[in-house]
């Protein structure tokens, strides 16, 4: 089982990152570098390139909305390409809330669109010269638009590798099923691995059943909160506001992928309840509706015995990369807790 964690710089990105030198030597495998509406996730990523020296680096995600499919995979390959070959192409649809109201751009058709990107990407990986003909995506653009100069291209460099590595952000039915047959990693979200087949088993065996065996085996990418200790049950509450916003805040009622999610495992009251309270304003009274079990069950916070075992579950339901998020008061006790996963997950 793979070892991973979300970059959080809250501290300062530079200072993180030098930071992360630490978590390399102590067994970190891979680091994910998220794109919301903050800073570009690409400039980060080749800084991290240049600062770390066997860490894998992955984007948590790209939106697929906000660049061309061929600007992704040349972006993919730059990155791949300054990182040695360290690169993995993370890609999400986002939300609504992102690609319309701070990209400007219709959040429309995002299962025809991710495949039509994950295609393009593979072709130009390949220095095929790129013709595309698909629903969404036409290159070089279609007779009739445009000046009728477009011809087509192939990308000028020789990538280092003709296929990066797609990982695909996903929780809904139709988005995971799409994730198992066309990538070569899922990252679901919120991930309890006690529910994991009773939600997305169905659309995972209908996907897998359509999947190039080329890819290998499909890496499941779950994310959980970290510690470990006999008396660290207070780190929970932290992942209380977090939950509440997404399952909250994260989209109006009926278009929130999260919500639904919630919903999915169990908790329909719950969920509709945080639902009202967060959309009223009312955070704090929605961060203490998150179900405890949920917040308990898709963490790696206990003692060593609970963290082993909640590690295996994991592993049982099908987990091959665990990103994590160690918690501690102090950088020295965050790098520790770096080498007892890698230690406990091997």
């Amino acid at each position: 089982m793979r070892i991973g964690m979300a970059l959080n710089y809250s501290g300062g990105f530079k200072e993180t990152v030098a930071a992360l030198a630490d978590y390399e030597k102590a067994g970190l495998d891979i680091v994910f570098v998220a794109e919301a509406y903050s800073f570009d996730a690409v400039s980060q990523m080749g800084y991290i390139a240049a600062k770390t020296e066997r860490l894998q680096i992955a984007s948590g995600i790209l939106p697929i909305y906000s660049r061309t499919p061929t600007l992704l995979a040349m972006t993919a390959a730059g990155m791949d390409y300054v990182s040695d070959g360290r690169f993995t192409l993370g890609l999400g649809a986002s939300g609504p809330q992102v690609i319309e109201g701070f990209h400007g751009v219709p959040y429309t058709a995002p299962l025809g669109r991710t495949r039509e990107v994950v295609e393009i990407c593979r072709q130009v990986w390949k220095r095929e010269r790129l013709t595309y003909e698909g629903k969404h995506y036409t290159v070089p653009l279609a007779a009739g638009q445009g000046t009728g100069l477009g011809k087509p291209l192939k990308i000028i460099n020789h990538p280092v590798r003709d296929r990066v590595p797609i990982v695909i952000a996903a929780i809904g039915p139709k988005n995971v099923e799409l994730s198992a047959e066309l990538a070569e990693g899922w990252e679901p979200i919120f991930y309890m691995p006690e529910k994991a087949a009773d939600v997305w088993g169905a659309s995972l065996a209908a996907g897998k059943a359509r999947r190039d065996p080329s890819l290998g085996e499909l890496d499941v990418i779950a994310q959980a909160a970290l510690a470990i200790g006999d008396d660290v049950s207070d780190w929970l509450e932290l992942g209380r506001p977090m939950a509440a916003l997404y399952i909250g805040g994260m989209g109006a009622k009926g278009k929130n992928f999260y919500n639904d999610l919630a919903r999915r495992y169990g908790y329909e009251k719950e969920a509709e309840q945080i639902q009202n309270l967060y959309l009223d304003g009312k955070k704090d009274e929605a961060a203490a509706l998150v179900p405890q079990e949920l917040l308990e069950k898709m963490s790696l916070i206990g003692s060593e015995g609970h963290v082993r075992d909640r590690l295996q579950a994991m592993r049982e339901s099908g987990v091959t990369t665990v990103n994590v998020a160690p918690l501690g008061h102090t950088h020295e006790e965050r790098v520790r807790l770096i080498e007892r996963v890698r230690e406990l997950a091997s």
